[in-house]
């Protein structure tokens, strides 16, 4: 009976150290591999290419998922790249995506790979830079897959890499993006158990991992505004209609289903007008005007009620004024909604990655992803990875999507241990 509980103790003693020997791997293979990351993360941000443009970015990541050995898939959604990866051992179907495009912003950061880049983007040449971080997000998971290939053996299960392009969004009226990827199986074959992914951050130090249960990012709908007044003279606005001040008074009217008739206790809401086209003379009032904006909001319902009031406002506010107008919404992305069982059962994946202590809940933030869609499909987490340099403010750095946006490149390890350890971790039950 001695000899039985003894064993019995080993056994149990067993299971943890196992664990940390698999963690404690990760950890040196990635510290190994992170000087290769930066390589590549500085090789992508100065040759940047556009959403559904990135052809030169496909070819380099399938060519490094051919050489480990995975069965690569490529052009998936115009210019993705999928490489499979199959453990040794039976389990689950793991994901892990990464998005690959770059966005027309022109570049003021001094630094050696800076962008120089130029590129056409609806008929204009405009200058390109990874003003978003997503050059970080491909060579962490070529990190990542560079890792998990050498262990391939201690793997349960299978681990699709997905590298996305679009996420900015296609260009014009073409397809695109996470959507599109899902609407051509990247779901199905084979089908996918749970998909994670990160997103770097230039306002949280690096070391550090920031995530959140529940509704995390915002839904994305663009909308357009189209209003027919009568033309006149500017000297004699009572001859006409002016669409203008009609514009202007809907404008107000979006801002008012905002702050006074959405319940902002349950979720954020936000309606922006970006752009504004009307009139070609400073002594004529137009016949039409358009403008067009986007809508974030973090709960279905809200986005549905504000979708209705909105709808409402420009119909009457329009026709109080005798002008006609029109409003399309164009959903772009979904609430990205991190399921909170995952989220519990991989949260120590995270402290693994980064330690406890540079691990913390955040806020939802009304900025919007497309990973939204890979969610439909199956239970996913999205995290977000610090990138700014130690020590800085955080409301001094630049934001995403600026020409003065940057990072600190030099712990991209911690995404590839995050990634890797969530692989090991999802499949340990």
């Amino acid at each position: 009976m001695k000899k039985l509980i003894v064993f019995a103790c080993v056994f149990v003693f067993a299971i943890p150290t196992i664990a940390k020997d698999i963690s404690a791997e990760i950890a040196a293979a990635a510290e190994k591999i992170n000087p290769q990351v930066i390589k590549w993360r500085r090789h992508f941000h100065q040759y940047p290419e556009l959403s559904n443009r990135e052809v030169k970015t496909a070819a380099k990541v399938a060519k490094h998922m051919r050489d480990l050995g995975f069965d690569v898939r490529e052009k998936i959604g115009i210019t993705g790249v999928v490489g499979i990866l199959k453990g040794a051992k039976p389990g689950p179907v793991i994901a892990l995506r990464a998005d690959m495009d770059a966005l027309p912003v022109r570049e003021r950061v001094d630094i050696p790979f800076a962008s120089k880049i130029m590129a056409d983007y609806l008929g204009q040449k405009v200058p390109v830079m990874h003003a978003c971080g997503h050059d970080t997000h491909i060579a962490i998971l070529m990190g990542t897959a560079s890792v998990l290939a050498e262990m391939k053996d201690q793997i349960k299960g299978t681990v699709v890499f997905i590298f996305q392009p679009a996420e900015e969004g296609p260009p014009g009226d073409e397809d695109g993006g996470a959507e599109l990827m899902v609407q051509e199986g990247v779901m199905d074959n084979p089908k996918i158990d749970a998909i994670f992914g990160l997103h770097i951050n230039s306002q949280t130090e690096i070391g550090q991992i920031g995530y959140k249960s529940g509704a995390a990012m915002a839904s994305s709908d663009w909308f357009t505004v189209k209003i027919k007044g009568k033309q006149a003279h500017g000297s004699a606005p009572w001859a006409g209609v002016d669409p203008i001040v009609t514009a202007a008074q809907i404008i107000q009217g979006f801002q008012t289903i905002v702050s006074r008739q959405s319940r902002l206790t349950t979720a954020p809401v936000v309606i922006t007008v970006g752009k504004i086209n009307g009139g070609v003379r400073e002594n004529i009032i137009p016949e039409t005007l358009e403008m067009s904006g986007t809508i974030r909001t973090l709960d279905p319902a809200m986005q549905k009620d504000t979708h209705r009031r909105m709808q409402h406002t420009v119909k009457t506010i329009a026709a109080s004024q005798g002008a006609t107008a029109t409003l399309e919404i164009d959903t772009k992305t979904l609430v990205t909604y991190n399921d909170p069982a995952l989220v519990k059962k991989m949260v120590p994946s995270l402290f693994k990655a980064a330690g406890e202590e540079n691990v913390s809940i955040r806020e939802w933030t009304t900025g919007a992803e497309d990973f939204s869609y890979f969610q439909e499909k199956a239970p996913g987490f999205y995290f977000f990875l610090g990138g700014m340099p130690k020590g800085q403010d955080p409301m001094k750095a630049a934001g995403h999507h600026t020409p003065d946006f940057y990072l600190d490149d030099s712990r991209l390890d911690v995404g590839v241990k995050a990634f890797a350890n969530i692989v090991f971790d999802y499949s340990s039950d």
